[in-house]
This record gives C-alpha cells, sequence and structure tokens, in this order.
C-alpha cells in the first residue's frame, strides 16, 4: 500500500487521508502549479485557509489535476478572527465560491482565539467558538461541507464544543513535531476519537539545524524532514508538510521506514527547538 493510500477513520465514518499538502505561505498565483504536482506525485489530501490567501489557487489546481476533484480531500478553514454565526456562515460560502466547488470535504476553526490574542490573553472565546460551530454544523446540513473539526484547540476549548453541541470535531490540527510533543493533548484527543492533524512538521524548518535531530536522522539513513515526518506518521496522526518544491514532495513522501519504540520514546524527550524568525508566527505566540 502507498503512503497515499493510508487513511484514518473520523467519527462520522469517512477517512482521511494521513499524508497531507500543507499550502500556507504559498503564494495564490503559484499554488494551482503545487497543487497539480502534489496530486501527480499521489497527494489526495490538501490544507488550505482562509487565512493563506490562495484558496482560489487551490481550487484552481484541483480543477486542472490529473485526477477527478472528489478523489482529492480538501480542508480550509474558518478564519481565527470570526466569532460569531452570521460572518462564519458567509465566510463558508465565500471560500466554495473562491475556490468554485459545490462542498469541502472539511472545513475547520483555525484558532479558539483571534490571532492578535494567540497566548496573548486568557479568553477562549468559548460563546464565539460555539457560533462558529453551529455555523458549521448548519453548512453540513445542507451539503456544503462534508465534515468539520478544529485547529489549536486544548482539552478545555474541546470540552466546550463537545458538551455544548451535538457534533464531536472530527479532526484537532495542532502543532506537533521532535522538540514539541504535546501527548496529554494528543492522547485527550485520539481517546475522544478526534483525529489527530499535526502542522509544521519540521518546526518551520528549525529541525534542519538541531544536531540531535540530524543524528538520529543518521542514524535511520533518511533526510532530517522525513525522520521529522514519519515522527508524527508514527503518533497515528494526519501529517501536513508543506512545500511548493516538487522534488521536496515526494522526498517528503518517502518515508517506508520505522523508527524503533526506543527511538521514539527518546525523540519524545526532546528539548524544544529554536525557531529563530518563526517565533513570530502567531503559532507559537506572537502577534500577528
Amino acid at each position: 500500500m502507498s503512503i497515499f493510500d493510508e487513511t484514518l477513520t473520523m467519527n462520522n465514518g469517512l477517512k482521511i487521508p494521513k499524508m497531507a499538502l500543507g499550502v500556507w505561505e504559498i503564494p495564490d498565483t503559484q499554488t494551482p502549479k503545487a497543487v497539480e504536482e502534489a496530486v501527480k506525485i499521489g497527494y489526495r489530501h490538501i490544507d488550505t485557509a482562509q487565512a493563506y490567501g490562495n484558496e482560489r489557487g487551490v481550487g484552481e489546481g484541483v480543477k486542472n489535476s490529473s485526477v477527478a476533484g472528489d478523489e482529492i480531500f480538501i480542508n480550509s478553514k474558518v478564519a481565527a478572527e470570526i466569532k460569531n454565526y452570521k460572518e462564519a456562515k458567509t465566510s463558508i460560502d465565500e471560500t466554495l465560491d473562491k475556490m468554485e466547488l459545490d462542498y469541502l470535504d472539511m472545513m475547520i476553526i483555525h484558532n479558539p482565539q483571534p490571532w492578535n490574542k494567540v497566548n496573548q490573553s486568557s479568553d477562549r472565546h468559548f460563546e464565539g467558538n460555539l457560533e462558529t460551530w453551529r455555523a458549521m454544523e448548519d453548512a453540513v446540513k445542507e451539503g456544503k461541507l462534508r465534515t468539520i473539526g478544529v485547529s489549536s484547540f486544548e482539552k478545555e476549548d474541546l470540552d466546550n464544543i463537545i458538551k455544548n453541541s451535538s457534533t464531536k470535531p472530527a479532526v484537532n490540527q495542532i502543532l506537533v513535531h521532535i522538540g514539541e510533543t504535546p501527548m496529554d493533548l494528543i492522547n485527550y484527543s485520539q481517546e475522544n476519537d478526534i483525529v489527530v492533524e499535526a502542522f509544521s512538521p519540521i518546526a518551520h524548518g528549525a529541525a534542519l539545524n538541531n544536531p540531535q535531530v540530524k543524528q538520529m536522522a543518521d542514524k535511520y539513513g533518511v533526510s532530517v524532514p522525513q525522520l521529522c515526518i514519519r515522527y508524527d506518521w508514527q503518533l497515528n496522526c494526519v501529517v501536513l508538510p508543506k512545500s511548493a518544491n516538487p522534488e521536496h514532495m515526494k522526498s517528503n513522501a518517502e518515508i517506508d521506514f520505522k523508527i524503533s519504540d526506543e527511538d521514539m520514546a527518546e525523540l519524545k524527550k526532546f528539548t524544544p527547538v529554536d525557531y529563530g524568525k518563526a517565533d513570530i508566527f502567531p503559532v507559537f505566540g506572537g502577534k500577528m
């Protein structure tokens, strides 16, 4: 079985491909080509967001790709700033218009807090997230979305949705990489039948400069990105490496090796990597 054929089953019975292409920071004009190349290589899961500004490009790439659109799992995200029903509902329609699609396989809430408040405030926006969630639930009923999930939700954020709505999140997309392995949150999500998606598996490239990670990659005769992606894969996560480079896309998917249990345990203990300039990104607590 190809890496690209491997899936996880979500709590609504739908399958989600474990290997995905992330398109954050890829300009809209370059995104169609990136998506086309990824599909040609074998990717069947594309992850975008309203905040990325390239939904249109993803839609174009899917339309021009070598396989039927319904064979590709497409996910986008409601912008983190939207915390009310009306705006959320409108934004979903706008996403479908931009992508020229009748429906999306999945839509998720991009963050429990607006970007300029990420990790800067104790307000978890429980009510606002429930409003957005309700709009997403209605979009599912209307056939505009097949499934819905969340991103960067902590235990309390997940509990808010689980206890106060009729739909459990299908996925929780969180930061997971060597040096940043939130096992409590991974376990809590998975125990609640919520698929974990790992974004930034290579820590925005910072893992490339980490001698410990390089040493472990050398032990397996693989590249640092391959080790990092395989690590998240063995945590039973959907993995979202991003790239516009076909060679990197291909290499990122060449993870047909196994990290031993002993080395997985060792990698879990690695100290946080130095993100360098990436520290400004909101996912690391910076202000946008």
